[in-house]
């Protein structure tokens, strides 16, 4: 496969099925029944809808403990506070809410563990905004244990990092292991709906050479929903925000890398182009005519002395990649990102090429040790 052969510098083509640590058995699935996409029964939105028709006969009633605000005008923090608060009305409604949520979820979840794709998944990583909360956290734990009830032998657990930096931190697992013996850092990208992100990543790669103690040093957030920019006026402001992050990383010192890693909605070609998945972006993105690494490679050159390379992939793959350093006792896991919508991927961990043992080892090792005790 095309996608499959790296290029003369050691990067991989964009939306590669073959990164550096893993296999990508497959991303942005989008399953369908009878009332459409699955992604919409379990995403943030959905969880906000349900929160609200329970709220609509309080309402007729007068007796909603959550006030007269719409529910879209709640924020997270307040929930999780209502989960906690004195009012005990107000915490079962919550409670109520996140119940409903955990069916959808669990529905969602089992028939993503149905598919061929993510067939022997033994772990499923759960990021994305929703994740970042007490409700989401609770939400995530609570279906964990309906599905192995069910004797579906997975865990769900909370990523580690926050969401935000996840889709940062990804990034690196991107990259070629050159970049991490002569710099120590990078340059990311995280696109949203809503928001676009940057940042300088540090490697953390002396202290650990499997990326595990990788930080966010600098990022700058710009909301360009409430904007509103075309296409065109979105990349440069991205341009500008990329170039202040460079001066700064140089002024202080950090051995920046000639790479970008970015994170995108969307099926992402090899070439660069957006296939589908990317219509709540800024103007057309999925046009054959438009192609997001190509311009910037045009605007950015030259990182320190180097050519710059850039490497893009989808925004659930390059979240789930920051837990890769925290996934090596499993072969086969999974990623589902709660947000607008619902993220998927489904990746293998790769033989490891120095003589450690892969994930399906160390569990058997692990077996045999507590068998012998």
């Amino acid at each position: 496969m095309a996608d499959d052969i790296a290029t003369s510098t050691g990067i991989a083509h964009h939306g590669s099925t073959r990164l550096p640590s893993v296999e990508i058995d497959s991303f942005n699935i989008e399953l369908k029944d009878e009332d459409g996409f699955l992604g919409d029964r379990a995403s943030r939105s959905a969880f906000r809808k349900i929160l609200d028709e329970l709220r609509k006969p309080l309402k007729k009633n007068g007796d909603d403990p959550l006030g007269k605000r719409s529910t879209g005008e709640i924020a997270k923090g307040e929930l999780d506070a209502a989960l906690i608060g004195e009012d005990v009305g107000a915490a079962a409604l919550v409670h109520g809410a996140i119940e409903e949520f955990v069916q959808e979820l669990a529905y969602v979840t089992r028939r993503f563990l149905k598919t061929k794709a993510w067939g022997d998944t033994e772990r499923i990583v759960v990021g994305g905004g929703f994740r970042q909360s007490r409700v989401g956290e609770i939400a995530i734990a609570r279906t964990s244990l309906l599905l192995k009830a069910e004797d579906f032998d997975v865990d769900l657990v909370p990523i580690r990092f926050h969401p935000d930096d996840a889709g940062l931190i990804g990034a690196l697992h991107l990259a070629p292991s050159w970049i991490f013996e002569a710099h120590d850092s990078i340059l990311a990208v995280d696109i949203g709906g809503t928001n676009i992100r940057c940042g300088v990543v540090e490697t953390g790669w002396k202290k650990a050479p499997d990326l595990s103690k990788a930080d966010v040093w600098k990022s700058e957030l710009w909301k360009h929903a409430d904007d509103e920019p075309t296409r065109e006026g979105a990349v440069k402001r991205l341009v500008k925000m990329l170039k202040g992050l460079i001066t700064e990383a140089e002024n202080e010192g950090l051995k920046l890398a000639p790479f970008i890693g970015i994170a995108c909605p969307g099926v992402i070609n090899a070439d660069g182009s957006i296939e589908k998945g990317a219509q709540n972006l800024p103007g057309n993105w999925e046009s054959s005519k438009f192609n997001l690494p190509a311009s910037l490679v045009e605007a950015i050159p030259k990182i320190g002395n180097h050519d710059t390379a850039v490497l893009m992939h989808n925004d659930g793959v390059v979240q789930g990649l920051s837990e890769v350093p925290f996934m090596q006792d499993v072969d086969h896991w999974g990623v589902l990102t709660i947000g607008t919508g619902l993220g998927n991927a489904r990746l293998t961990n790769r033989h490891k090429k120095n003589g450690k043992e892969t994930g399906k080892e160390v569990k058997e090792g692990k077996k045999a040790k507590k068998a012998r005790e």
